[in-house]
């Protein structure tokens, strides 16, 4: 070890300070510059640990993190389990670099449940806030959560409108109802009392509670069934053969397993994959796969403790039992942390033999294959895309991070072919099925007015589409959707031109701003100065990726249609050009722009075009003006 002489300032003010640790319970922090968080810790000594990470041998992602810390701040705490709900905390709230991270839950979709209404609702959901509502999830696979939600609807036929009262306006049953998707409480053919009957089976299948969901549904098709009700006791016997089907399918241990969660975690270097195995009563009732940012290169055990913590944070079931991979210390400390949340008691261990066995290392095979395919490349683009939406929904104040934005853009050229475009963002990425296009009805408007007769369109094709059924003709998914962000591009007066047609979307928690081009600054409602971000910020970067998408589609749909006008307009009448001619030359200039400006000389060099047609056409252009 070097001498206090041989030791940087940096190092001595390092070894200070572990000196000054206390030999107790706790969290420690690693801070580098600024006192940007690092790493947090847990520790049953907070001397003794974060002595270790500077007496062991470092690996690549250790070394590195050393080599940034500049001071160790601590938490003392009375007991190891508080230790561990602070460093949790932590976590979340400062993101470090060097912690095993899970990304961030808001990307992961929910299946949410409007128990706050009196007909509820069953939808997919990226987000998490209503308290008054029930979450299922984190799901890794929204593919996989759709088709849950169709068989669900298939079998209990809830409703799918929104709004808190169900139906239209019309007062008469949707497509969904022809179509034995809802039962139709808009029209009273089902009662609260029945319809909220269906919606608790809902809970209990998505809980897993699936024996219990077969016997209830098994009891009311024999009650129906004495009662001489034999419509009402045949929908049941058809939802109980389909909830058979789908168990038995499923099914891939005895009933003796009971219900838990095997939890496997692969690691390769910085990237790690962990597999979450959910079995209800011996079915395979879903499996879950995350994918982790490792940087410090942490080993399986570590990975997988810090990944439990972060999962079992965030979601809402616990299971009685875990099995987890081997050498995880503190599992009985786990144990007490989950049971407490729980409010039952759980238990925490690797399975040695038998289904649990094979159980977990299905899905250890699986967090390896996970690893090993091309989809971990394609899971970091989408990692820095939800930091970048996660950086702008702080940077905005929003509440939730803008999973849908929405930008609109002006383009025209002078006061002719005023075109605007709308182009949608989801997840980070371009949706161009969701693209749009306007033509402004009044050529004579200005930016101001012409964004506002945009958004007032917008806003009128959301109202029109509320009161039509997926599944009618004419139905337009892209305006139905209530985007998260709206940007305008321009400065306060599209703003607020842009503001004052968005009442109805602000009123539903619709942020809006605008993005000025000159020095990309960024104006919101009401607010006197505007906010100006960093230049490499991945924030900025995103509004900007967006911004110049809508212009690119707006610049694109305007030469069409100008392109289009200027061709009628300037080649229909040109003397000796016919359609023939015509093409060879808006083949050789490209545009009717670039023929515009052809000197004589030019056209004379078009191929296939006589020269004295070229000389009348040179003239004809000119004197035309």
């Amino acid at each position: 070890m070097a001498s206090t002489a041989e030791l940087s300032p940096r190092e001595q003010r390092l070894a200070e300070q572990r000196r000054a640790l206390p030999d107790g319970p706790g969290v420690y922090l690693f801070r580098g510059s600024r006192r940007k968080v690092l790493y947090v810790g847990k520790a049953k000594s907070i001397r003794k640990r974060v002595g270790s990470h500077f007496s062991k041998p470092a690996r690549r992602g250790v070394s590195e993190m050393l080599s940034q810390i500049e001071t160790i701040d601590f938490v003392a705490t009375q007991t190891e389990a508080e230790a561990l709900l602070a460093e949790q905390n932590f976590i979340k709230r400062h993101r470090p670099r060097f912690n095993v991270r899970l990304r961030d839950d808001k990307s992961y979709p929910y299946i949410a449940i409007s128990l706050d209404e009196d007909f509820p609702r069953v939808y997919f959901t990226r987000e998490r806030h209503r308290r008054e509502r029930v979450y299922f999830g984190p799901y890794s696979n929204a593919k996989r959560v759709r088709e849950t939600l169709n068989l669900l609807g298939k079998v209990f036929q809830f409703r799918t409108c929104e709004g808190k009262t169900p139906g239209r306006k019309s007062g008469s049953p949707c497509l969904d109802y022809y179509i034995k998707r809802c039962q139709a409480p808009c029209v009273d053919y089902i009662s609260k009392e029945e319809y909220r009957t269906s919606i608790d089976i809902i809970v209990r299948f998505l809980s897993g509670r699936y024996r219990q969901i077969e016997r209830d549904l098994e009891d009311r098709m024999q009650a129906h069934s004495d009662a001489e009700e034999y419509e009402q006791a045949a929908l049941f016997r058809n939802r109980l053969q389909a909830v058979r089907s789908l168990l038995e399918r499923q099914r891939i241990a005895n009933e003796s397993v009971g219900t838990l969660d095997a939890i496997a975690v692969a690691v390769d270097g910085t990237d790690a994959n962990a597999q979450v195995f959910q079995v209800r009563d011996g079915v395979l009732a879903d499996r879950h796969s995350f994918y982790l940012e490792n940087a410090a290169a942490r080993e399986e055990a570590e990975v997988a403790e810090e990944f439990i913590l972060q999962y079992y944070a965030t979601s809402p079931a616990i299971p009685p039992q875990l099995i987890v991979p081997a050498g995880l210390e503190d599992s009985e400390l786990l144990a007490e942390l989950l049971a407490e949340r729980r409010g039952a008691p759980v238990e925490v261990r690797h399975a040695e033999r038998g289904d649990k066995r094979r159980i977990h290392e299905l899905a250890t095979r699986n967090a390896q294959l996970a690893l090993d395919q091309d989809r971990l490349r394609t899971e970091h683009r989408r990692s820095q895309r939800i930091d970048a939406l996660e950086g702008l929904r702080t940077e905005l104040g929003m509440e939730a991070i803008p999973m849908r934005i929405e930008c609109f853009d002006i383009s025209n050229l002078g006061e002719t072919h005023t075109v605007a475009s709308m182009v949608v963002f989801e997840g980070g990425a371009p949706k161009k099925s969701d693209y749009r296009r306007f033509g402004i009805r009044d050529a004579a408007q200005d930016d101001f007015a012409a964004i506002g007769e945009v958004l007032a369109r917008r806003m009128a094709q959301y109202e029109a589409q509320r009161e039509r059924s997926p599944h009618e003709r004419g139905y337009d998914e892209s305006f139905a959707s209530i985007p998260s962000l709206i940007v305008i591009d321009g400065g306060k007066g599209q703003l607020a031109a842009g503001v004052r047609e968005l009442g109805a979307f602000r009123e539903r928690g619709v942020t809006v701003v605008s993005l000025a081009k000159r020095i990309e600054e960024v104006f919101l409602p009401n607010a006197r100065e505007p906010l100006r971000l960093p230049h490499d910020s991945a924030p900025l970067q995103l509004l900007q990726r967006v911004r110049d998408e809508a212009h690119r589609f707006a610049i694109e749909f305007h030469r069409g249609r100008r392109d289009a006008a200027m061709t009628r307009s300037v080649l229909d009448d040109l003397p000796g050009v016919g359609p023939s001619r015509k093409r060879l030359i808006l083949e050789h200039f490209g545009s009717p722009e670039r023929f515009l400006q052809a000197s004589r000389d030019d056209l004379e060099a078009v191929p296939g075009l006589p020269g004295k047609v070229a000389r009348d056409v040179h003239a004809h252009v000119h004197k035309a003006g």
